[in-house]
């Protein structure tokens, strides 16, 4: 695949089917991960793949809770404005991410692979992300559809004590990452145009070139 492909078409797929990802698949999806720049190389991070039914038993309703509340408080004046007035644009485009996560919530037992990255000693994530977007990446390329989400770090404690992590060993939970084949098709997700989200030297003065179209057009 090329790499403008799988950088333009990788985007949140949620609704997935509940086909197991075969265990190739997962190994070249890791051993891409790992490959990932990580600060002072010191690939100071853990990746704990989740299929066990009984797991994501324990996990799903935790998650669900999460959603729950992050509908009903972090994004709760959005929720309100986009059921107000559901014609405009920005409140379709809401309303249908706030469909497709719910759906992940919904289902979460149903999804057949997650990754879950930790990092030692390090909150920020900085060495975690870019294993973790080459992960996705790596999977796009095999047709596996993804979503990173952050939702389950409202229950920290919860979730590690879940997945067996050691508490004492100071390891962060970055992200949950699900996979599985999309039920839906690949496509350029609609961005703010870059032009209009980035400066150059100094902040608000204008980057010096406009992109109002995607560059690749697939």
């Amino acid at each position: 695949m090329d790499v403008y492909e799988a950088l333009y078409t990788t985007r949140a797929m949620r609704r997935v089917r509940p086909d197991p990802i075969p265990t190739e698949v997962q190994e070249k999806i890791l051993d891409a991960a790992i490959r990932a720049p990580s600060g002072g190389n010191t690939q100071n991070w853990r990746f704990l793949l989740v299929d066990d039914a009984d797991v994501k038993a324990k996990l799903g309703p935790i998650y669900r809770q999460a959603m729950s509340w992050l509908w009903s408080n972090f994004y709760a004046d959005r929720v309100a404005a986009a059921h107000a007035d559901p014609d405009l644009d920005e409140s379709k485009s809401f309303l249908a991410v706030q469909r497709s996560a719910q759906w992940l919530a919904d289902h979460f037992e149903d999804v057949p692979l997650y990754l879950f990255a930790f990092a030692q000693g390090d909150p920020s994530g900085s060495s975690l992300y870019p294993a973790v977007w080459s992960a996705q990446l790596a999977a796009r390329a095999e047709g596996v559809g993804t979503s990173l989400t952050q939702a389950l770090a409202f229950h920290d404690a919860e979730t590690k004590e879940i997945l067996g992590v050691p508490a004492e060993e100071g390891w962060h939970m970055g992200c949950c990452v699900s996979f599985g084949y999309p039920t839906g098709r690949w496509g350029v997700a609609a961005r703010q145009p870059a032009h209009e989200v980035s400066f150059r030297n100094q902040w608000g003065q204008p980057v010096g070139f406009e992109v109002p179209e995607p560059l690749w057009e697939g």
